[in-house]
């Protein structure tokens, strides 16, 4: 394979430079930097979605919502080099960086097996950052930087902790493989088994049967074309290995575990308010658990990929990478260590913050009151239940009209008793806010257009509790045994809910709904690869070998009142 070199629209190119791993494996990258000689900090992405395949091309109905909504994003630059969910190259070269994009193992230019965030996968990524701090170019600080997958792996790579990683961007990823991506409250979500398609059409060995880098003319998936049973060889199975893990205490998770006092380099994690099942807590949880003394988050709405590009998101990242690794004095060491997009009805009001949760949060519990399906602001007195079949039906409680304007900002729980008539149940609750006509307000999430405020999960038989972990406000399930219920006896589960913000204003009512199914509120959603998305998002739990009929089909009693205080906690903040 060549390594071609050309100057063009105002930088230095070169395509398909290699970099030799220490099993000798040789992965591809493109490097872009500055025309002129020089030293230049690094900002450097891996992952598996062909560095040479053009967002465009590869995502035009997502590229052709931003761009009009945002025309910032094509501003300034000829837009031949972008991809999805790493940065413009042309947004960045002129300010004096290099930009490097790495083919992960067994992606695009990359030959070799493709196991996604395996230790294989984080060594090769500690190697490419240890390869772009020593390059003639390279003034030795490294900075890691994109979304989703490109930001989940940077976690676990920085507790590898590489010499030449001065600073990371990890832009709506998640920091654990089990609790935000694969299962959860335990419950297995098949999004990746939609996702894995979207890869395998850029799997090295597609060759001729896939695209085309149009700046190159080169097959974006490699120059071999290999058949099928070639490709699968050269694959792990990932539908299967999920499936077979499904507890968070085996030997596939511990080793996709980020240690987290070992990453210590200064980070700015960028968490989504919509990105409920996958791009959200992970953010909140890698700023709260990392042991950099350096760190701040930024919170923010709309879809997954808007924010990454346009003019707000490049100048805050660059603003942080100037500070770190070009050591400019431009004011970032005053930056508050929280940034929200605190979120309204119809609009975001941007607000600093100085811890998570906030130190002024009036926390809130919710009665839970099976008589009239509402919530009461003290214990139910009289004891009530309320039953629901769990594949069919679901229950909502709803607040009183909100008399004054409520701002609602920080992580949810709930406390459950439940009853199932089988040995088990998967409880699913949703958080929603109605207008004064009882119409539903939706957002924009990372990926579904039609989101509800949050979402929480909990398989019964995954209630066991780390009593080290678990606070008040956010209990954290061990997931290492399953512990069956009795049919009909009654159970307490404490329920963790995804964080939100929302301004609830006057005459709107709050309300829980609780089922044994994905949420939904439409039947015409936009489609995501191979299904559509009604509301959850593409975070689905709907794998019959998950989820048995005889086992979460069975009949489910919510109990309320007396000694059972079943509750949603809400974490109110008051008006400075």
């Amino acid at each position: 394979m060549s390594h071609i070199v050309e100057i063009k629209d105002g930088m230095r190119i070169e395509w398909d430079v290699p970099i030799t791993m220490d099993d000798g494996l040789v992965l591809r990258a493109d490097v872009y930097r500055p025309i002129d000689d020089g030293q230049y900090p690094v900002v450097l992405s891996y992952g598996p979605y062909a560095k040479g395949l053009p967002f465009q091309e590869a995502y035009p109905r997502q590229w052709n919502l931003m761009t009009k909504e945002h025309p910032d994003v094509e501003k300034g630059s000829t837009n031949k080099y972008q991809t999805w969910e790493a940065v413009d190259p042309e947004k960045w070269v002129p300010h004096g960086y290099v930009c490097v994009r790495v083919d992960s193992r067994g992606a695009g230019r990359s030959p070799g097996y493709m196991d996604p965030f395996s230790k294989r996968e984080t060594q090769d990524y500690y190697e490419c950052i240890e390869w772009a701090g020593v390059q003639e170019w390279s003034n030795g600080k490294v900075g890691l930087n994109g979304i989703s997958y490109y930001a989940m792996n940077q976690w676990q790579v920085a507790a590898l902790q590489p010499p030449h990683l001065a600073a990371m961007i990890p832009w709506e990823g998640s920091a654990d493989w089990y609790r935000d991506a694969t299962h959860h409250g335990g419950i297995m979500s098949t999004f990746w088994a939609t996702w894995l398609p979207q890869i395998l059409t850029v799997q090295h060995g597609v060759g001729n049967r896939g695209s085309i880098n149009p700046n190159t003319g080169e097959y974006a998936a490699g120059p071999e074309t290999l058949s099928d049973e070639e490709l699968a060889a050269n694959r792990t199975d990932l539908d299967s290995d999920i499936l077979s893990h499904p507890l968070a205490n085996d030997d596939y998770y511990k080793e996709r575990e980020v240690d987290w006092s070992k990453v210590t380099v200064p980070i700015l994690s960028a968490a989504n308010w919509g990105g409920i099942g996958l791009h959200l807590r992970g953010n909140i949880e890698g700023y709260k658990q990392a042991a950099s003394t350096q760190k701040w988050l930024e919170v923010h709405g709309l879809e997954h990929w808007t924010h990454f590009y346009t003019d707000y998101g490049v100048n805050l990242q660059r603003k942080f990478f100037d500070y770190f690794l070009k050591g400019e004095d431009n004011g970032w060491s005053s930056q508050a260590p929280i940034q929200l997009n605190v979120r309204g009805v119809n609009e975001f009001t941007e607000r600093a913050e100085h811890e998570w949760p906030f130190e002024r949060t009036q926390w809130k519990k919710l009665y839970l009151d099976p008589a009239n399906t509402g919530f009461g602001a003290e214990p139910i007195k009289s004891d009530g239940k309320i039953e629901y079949e769990p594949l069919k039906e679901e229950v909502t409680f709803l607040s009183e009209p909100y008399s004054e304007e409520t701002e609602i900002t920080g992580p949810l729980a709930a406390k459950l008793f439940i009853s199932s008539t089988t040995t088990d149940a998967d409880l699913f609750l949703t958080v929603r806010l109605f207008d004064p006509e009882g119409n539903e307000i939706l957002y924009s999430g990372a990926m579904d257009p039609r989101t509800p405020i949050s979402q929480g999960w909990l398989r019964a038989s995954h209630r066991k509790l780390d009593v080290e972990r678990t606070t008040f406000y956010q209990p954290y399930h061990t997931h290492d045994e399953i512990q069956p219920l009795t049919p009909n006896e009654v159970y307490e589960l404490d329920i963790e809910i995804w964080p939100t913000s929302i301004v609830i204003p006057p005459g709107y009512q709050l309300g829980l709904t609780i089922g044994g199914k994905d949420y939904k509120n439409t039947d015409e959603g936009v489609r995501f690869h191979t299904k559509f998305m009604t509301g959850s998002g593409a975070y689905w739990h709907d794998d019959i070998r998950d989820r048995p009929e005889d086992v979460f089909g069975g009949k489910v009693t919510i109990y309320s009142g007396g000694d059972k205080n079943s509750c949603l906690l809400v974490p109110i903040i008051p008006k400075k």
